[in-house]
């Protein structure tokens, strides 16, 4: 693993700190003060890689775009393994930053451990369940996403075999599972769901090897994942295929690259609840509660639909997304 190393200027003072992981540390600054003379700092760390074109580079641009509305400079250490979780987040911890930004889950224990040693630091879990006076969990809607991509995946398949991939069980992987299944056989009750686990979300190859299985053994034509890097093999090898599918997310993929496998992505913005808690820190709010992200609030959105679907499943998709939006999807 190669050094990181972090800069910052605080008080006229050089502090660095080193940590470990594969990437260097970087610093970016916003365009503006958050408030007066006082400059807030947010740190985002990552156990994928922030160029992986799914989940760790939809969180570090969330960050971003947060902080340039809020006034915040921004940090990141990504690529980070399980054992270093805890260190990389106490190095920040050490150099006073005002938010820390864990983007999933597995950080869980980590931030917890941290917290409880560093009151005046906030925290920002996303996918988490923790609410303490300085840790604000923030949840994107996971029986919504997994609405979303279950009822495409149901209007679109052609064999009625569609397939999930997670990287680890997570209860909020669980949940967007059985959401994507109930969904799918709503608008399509010959549904069968072909399911499997990376147990990593960095591992592209694995998940290569799980489209592989689930296109040449069960037949599956379309495929959502929920593991990140892992994705990204996936719909590498489904491009080897002719008329096999993958519905993206966090990000909307189609707006970013070209693809014949992308039919749509179901997008998550957490720039909004990211950008919730650094509100609340410039207003000594924040602590003691989750921060939801759905359809309503915007947190969740359709992306560009592929060529491929026809119009008239663009059509229905869109009504079911309304129904999503307003609870009168499934009774």
């Amino acid at each position: 693993m190669k050094k990181k190393i972090i800069t910052l200027l605080m008080a006229m003072v050089m502090v660095i700190t080193t940590l470990t992981g594969c990437n260097s540390t970087t610093k970016e600054s916003s365009d503006k003060t958050a408030t007066g003379s006082k400059k807030y700092t947010v740190a985002m760390i990552c156990d994928s890689s922030i160029t992986d074109g799914g989940w760790g580079t939809a969180c570090y641009n969330a960050m971003l775009v947060a902080a340039k509305e809020y006034g915040f400079e921004t940090y990141y250490t990504d690529a980070l393994d399980f054992a270093d979780f805890e260190s990389a987040i106490r190095s920040y911890c050490d150099i006073n930053v005002d938010l820390i930004f864990a983007p999933g889950g597995e950080f869980s224990d980590a931030v917890k451990a941290a917290a409880a040693d560093y009151p005046d630091v906030k925290f920002a879990l996303l996918n988490g369940s923790l609410e303490t006076n300085n840790i604000v969990s923030i949840l994107p809607d996971a029986k919504q996403i997994g609405y979303m991509a279950g009822s495409l995946a149901g209007l679109t398949t052609k064999t009625n075999i569609i397939g999930f991939i997670g990287g680890i069980e997570l209860d909020t992987t669980l949940d967007k599972l059985k959401n994507y299944e109930i969904a799918a056989k709503a608008v399509n009750p010959n549904i069968h769901v072909v399911s499997a686990y990376a147990g990593s979300f960095s591992d592209a190859a694995k998940g290569k090897e799980i489209a592989n299985a689930m296109v040449t053994v069960n037949n599956a034509d379309v495929l959502f994942g929920d593991a990140s890097a892992v994705d990204s093999g996936a719909r590498e090898a489904l491009s080897n295929y002719t008329d096999r599918y993958d519905i993206g997310q966090p990000s909307d993929l189609l707006a970013d690259q070209k693809s014949n496998v992308i039919i749509n992505s179901v997008v998550t913005d957490n720039s909004i609840m990211v950008g919730l808690c650094m509100s609340d820190i410039i207003n000594n709010s924040f602590g003691n509660k989750t921060i939801y992200g759905n359809l309503s609030n915007g947190s969740l959105n359709v992306g560009i639909f592929s060529k491929s679907v026809p119009e008239n499943i663009k059509t229905q998709y869109l009504e079911i997304i309304e129904k999503i939006k307003n609870n009168t999807f499934i009774q």
